[in-house]
């Protein structure tokens, strides 16, 4: 699903339409996609009518067209012209023809026969105003479509309200909506995803968002050449790793988490658990070691690490064990609870570093020696870094070319902050562009988290998550999802693929997890690993 601002979505359908495949084409697809939606969503209806406000512009004969059909198929129609359309309009004639009823605001402009056509019809559909607006709203239409929300928000049974493109009143670039905006229980939004509508507060007014086309023509360059997309549950479905039923363990690699200190004993076990539960066939946790004992019991499945600490954190040292220890590992974790001791932060540098010292080292479970001088260091697996991990990175002079690439890089916007060297509020502000900007810049695929999760590859691939919700808002969540990619990452997923399906997975997760618990307030961080098998099986996983 692209995901589009309004100056390239008008650029499609002009070249669409010079390419031979017209505007009223466009809107005969688009309007017999809306009546579907409408018909499949509202099917249990025992009365099945709709009331439509209809406007000037093309989603106003998006919702013409879909009448036309919505009538064949039994439905009662009514359009509610609030804005003039054409004396000669084909589309009005077209529905008076087809036997839907038509009121005009000229003939009502006390709205006598809008409130009794409110009361009357089950589902309501807002054609009123497209992606074009200019805002604050004015004059009559802001009159009507105050009036409109007002009255809805008193009735005891109001209809079903389904936004045509977007919500009328949403700027469908920034987000903004205007205070008089009807709230939509689902949109049904036209070609592409208009990115206004993935932002805040327009989200609030969405609803449900679901995409219909416009019979586009294959070889539409304004189309094709845009790279951002929305992810769904098809795309994931189609990149995660295949389970032939001859696999073996090894089939599905090795993920090595180094993780952990005294202070942050959970997140090993999260990430590590995460990685299991998405399917890595072994995961190592490399951790400190007075924090074997408390997390053996909890996870029999994994293998360990043992790794020197001080005072309970992973110091310098531990990276000449980590290098010795990654014949078998197809990918690695760094950073969940690490700590920013400076210690930390030196052993972060040597695991980067061409070469690292060699000292002696004897612990449990893992390769040692007592050879001297210095020790080559093997190539590192793929990465994936996170949380204390991105902070002791960014103190890194040139850390992002030390990094094989590319590397995974997993910030909330605090953590993006600290690596961009930027205030928060301008990363918020802009959270695709600067995703998109910093990838490139980096050569590596950012994942920054928060309310619709962007995914940046350095190649101008971009991918956002159609998801928001305060169950995944909590201490931990991340660490899972850093898990999750990793566990992706081992098995073989290239690092754009392992962050996307992740990031998709994890927060189906979380709206399962909220189900489960019936809050998303309830809803903590190891919840969501108890949903991650039914987020798996709604994907059709083996």
């Amino acid at each position: 699903m692209k995901y589009v601002t309004v100056e390239e979505m008008i650029a499609i359908e002009k070249e669409s339409d010079a390419g031979g495949h017209t505007y009223p084409e466009m809107m005969e697809y688009a309007g017999r996609g809306l009546a579907e939606t409408v018909r499949d969503a509202y099917r249990h209806l025992e009365k099945k009518s709709a009331l439509g406000l209809v406007g000037s512009g093309n989603n106003g004969g998006d919702t013409l067209v879909a009448f036309c059909y919505l009538l064949e198929w039994g439905w009662e129609t009514t359009a509610y012209i609030v804005r003039p359309r054409p004396d000669d309009d084909p589309l009005i004639e077209r529905l008076r023809e087809a036997g839907g009823t038509v009121l005009t605001y000229e003939e009502d402009t006390k709205y006598k026969k809008l409130r009794a056509a409110l009361k009357h019809h089950t589902v309501l559909l807002d054609g009123v105003l497209g992606t074009g607006i200019q805002l604050p709203l004015r004059g009559q239409l802001l009159k009507t479509l105050e009036w409109v929300r007002k009255s809805l928000s008193t009735m005891e049974a109001p209809p079903h309200v389904v936004a045509v493109d977007c919500p009328s009143g949403v700027d469908s670039d920034t987000g903004e909506a205007a205070p008089e905006c009807i709230p939509a229980e689902l949109t049904v939004t036209m070609a592409a995803i208009k990115r206004g509508l993935l932002q805040f507060p327009a989200y609030n007014l969405v609803g449900s968002l679901q995409l219909v086309g416009i019979g586009l023509p294959e070889g539409i360059n304004a189309y094709e050449s845009i790279q951002r997309q929305v992810a769904s549950s098809e795309w994931v479905h189609d990149v995660l790793p295949a389970r032939p039923l001859e696999a073996h363990k090894g089939t599905f690699g090795t993920a090595l988490i180094v993780a952990g200190s005294v202070n942050y004993t959970g997140a090993a076990a999260l990430a590590g658990e995460a990685a299991y539960r998405i399917g890595a066939g072994l995961v190592t946790l490399g951790v400190p070691g007075p924090l074997h004992s408390a997390l053996a019991g909890q996870l029999p499945e994994v293998t360990w690490l043992l790794l020197p600490h001080e005072v309970g954190v992973i110091e310098a040292s531990a990276a000449k064990i980590v290098k010795e220890n990654l014949e078998r590992v197809t990918a690695m974790l760094i950073g969940p609870g690490f700590g920013l001791e400076d210690t930390t932060g030196e052993f972060l540098v040597q695991l980067l570093a061409e070469q690292v010292p060699k000292k002696k080292a004897q612990l449990g479970f893992v390769k040692s020696t007592d050879e001297g001088g210095e020790l080559e260091a093997p190539e590192l697996p793929p990465l994936v870094v996170d949380a204390d991990g991105l902070k002791l990175l960014a103190r890194i002079p040139d850390w992002a070319d030390k990094l094989p690439s590319p590397a995974v890089l997993t910030p909330h916007p605090g953590e993006m902050a600290v690596l961009s060297e930027l205030e928060m509020e301008k990363i918020q502000a802009d959270r695709v562009g600067l995703a998109e900007r910093f990838a490139a810049q980096w050569g590596h695929v950012v994942v920054l988290k928060g309310a619709f999760t962007v995914v940046a590859a350095p190649d101008g691939r971009t991918m956002v998550i159609p998801v928001a919700s305060p169950a995944l808002a909590r201490a931990g969540s991340g660490d899972i999802l850093a898990g999750l990619i990793v566990g992706l990452r081992a098995q073989g997923l290239e690092a754009f693929e392992a962050a996307v399906a992740g990031a998709w997975i994890h927060a189906q997760a979380g709206l399962l997890a909220a189900d489960v618990m019936g809050s998303t307030a309830a809803v903590i961080a190891g919840d969501l690993i108890g949903t991650l098998p039914d987020a798996l099986v709604q994907l059709g996983c083996p």
